[in-house]
């Protein structure tokens, strides 16, 4: 029977691998890659996994989802570049396979925000109307 050595890492010590990882795979894309799919792309997320087997990469453009197959095409096209990359600029003995994913959570949130502000913008008609009512009520019952 055959058994492979896996390498298990504590919590800690994978937050900080895949913190670095989201760093130094930034720097990469924004210094070194001269994929024109890959500009204004920003990574907001990595996760490794316990075994170092697998690392999800999750990214975002400016321009939003509209961009999200063009981004996650080129980061495919690069992946063995960046993986490379990273490599030589972090010191593991094992390194993960990159799998990139979109992340929606900045859309969402500007989804969110218009719709505060939406609301808020039909509240404040209602309030300002509301406070001057009551305003007129306590000068008429004060005189």
């Amino acid at each position: 029977m055959i058994f492979l050595e896996v390498e298990m890492v504590s919590k800690t010590r994978l937050i900080r691998i895949s913190e670095r990882m989201r760093e130094e795979l930034s720097k990469i894309i924004l210094m070194e890659s001269n994929d024109p799919r890959l500009k204004g792309v920003s990574i907001t997320g990595a996760e490794v996994d316990r075994e170092l087997a697998f690392a999800d990469i999750y990214v975002c453009a400016l321009e939003g989802s509209i961009r999200s197959q063009e981004v996650l095409t080129g980061l495919e096209h690069a992946a063995g570049f960046l993986r490379s990359e990273l490599a030589h600029k972090m010191d593991l003995r094992v390194f993960p396979r990159l799998r990139f994913h979109w992340d929606p959570t900045f859309e969402h949130a500007d989804v969110i925000e218009r719709l505060l502000v939406t609301i808020h913008e039909a509240e404040v008609p209602n309030l300002t109307g509301t406070k001057k009512k009551r305003a007129v009520k306590h000068e008429g019952t004060s005189s």
